[in-house]
């Protein structure tokens, strides 16, 4: 595992040069107009202290050049350095289509990661090197955030909300899995490691677990065992809305609004159905806040996108 008492911690994410760029190059020029005002305030402070025969007449009360200068020139290093990292920032957003999906579940005090096909783990989590991972998080109880030092990734995981974060490891080993918001008494106690293999050997390493249902296999025994397709399925004579090809696309409301059919819209749906109510449709539909829990909603939520995916 990567010391974690290096003053900076090795690179081992697709995300981790990038980041790295900006910090220094930020601290770089920080640091010289630092050391450069630093180094005017001692030369004016010797050249004009009391009894040196500096010229002491009243200074020019005006200097175009200089003001412009002094004004457009940090303007214009602020916006390049703006719009470099918000680059940066909005490439953790798009998310290659490849990515494997991976679910975290936070609780106090502990990560818990269910792969997609079903193996799950505890304060631990095995990737591939240079695969792409889309991790879909949440909490159970309070704030944690996930923080990885040597991928240069900490997102917040709220409850009631689905956090997305992806990445590609780029180097083999151990890495620190940290929360870095304090969740509790136990806060210091709540991390975890990630291990990155090769290909074949996170192959061999996933086919080894027990033969269990994946996430899909399971949504779909509580998408039955929850009576929902006797209302959402086709030969149901309930009007409801269908639920095949649903995830990704564009739902039109009530109120006229329109939104996309993504993790938290279909959440929404399940705990609080009477929030956005589709057009055409009555709120009949019950809530299941406080029947489901988080781990249950992701499995109902991977047999969702399976049924979009089927399409």
């Amino acid at each position: 595992m990567n010391d974690p008492f290096h003053l900076v911690p090795q690179r081992a994410s697709s995300m981790a040069g990038a980041v790295d760029h900006v910090f220094f190059t930020v601290l770089g020029i920080t640091g010289v107009t630092a050391l450069a005002v630093t180094a005017t305030i001692i030369v004016l402070c010797i050249r004009f202290r009391r009894g040196s025969r500096a010229e002491r007449s009243p200074p020019p009360t005006r200097h175009r050049g200089l003001e412009l200068a002094w004004t457009i020139l940090p303007l214009l290093v602020f916006l390049g350095i703006f719009l470099w990292a918000a680059k940066v920032y909005s490439d953790f957003f798009r998310v290659p289509p490849d990515a494997i999906p991976i679910f975290v579940v936070a609780r106090q005090w502990m990560w818990q990661a269910q792969h997609d096909n079903g193996r799950r783990e505890i304060d631990e989590l095995h990737l591939a090197l240079g695969q792409p991972v889309r991790l879909l998080m949440t909490s159970q109880d309070v704030i944690h955030s996930f923080y990885v030092p040597a991928f240069r990734l900490k997102r917040d995981v709220v409850p009631g909300r689905y956090q997305t974060l992806w990445f590609t490891p780029t180097e083999l080993g151990e890495f620190y899995l940290l929360c870095a918001e304090y969740c509790g008494t136990e806060h210091a106690r709540m991390r975890g490691r990630i291990i990155v293999l090769s290909p074949s050997e996170y192959a061999r390493w996933l086919a080894a677990s027990q033969p269990a249902p994946g996430m899909a296999a399971r949504g779909a025994e509580l998408y039955r065992q929850y009576g929902c397709s006797g209302c959402h399925d086709p030969p149901s004579t309930v009007h409801a809305p269908r639920l095949a090809g649903l995830y990704g696309r564009q739902v039109h409301l009530q109120d006229g609004r329109t939104v996309v059919a993504d993790e938290a819209y279909l959440r929404d749906s399940i705990l609080q159905p009477g929030k956005e109510v589709v057009a055409g449709f009555a709120s009949i539909m019950p809530s299941y806040q406080g029947q489901i829990g988080e781990d249950e909603l992701l499995q109902l939520l991977a047999y969702l996108q399976s049924l979009k995916e089927a399409q």
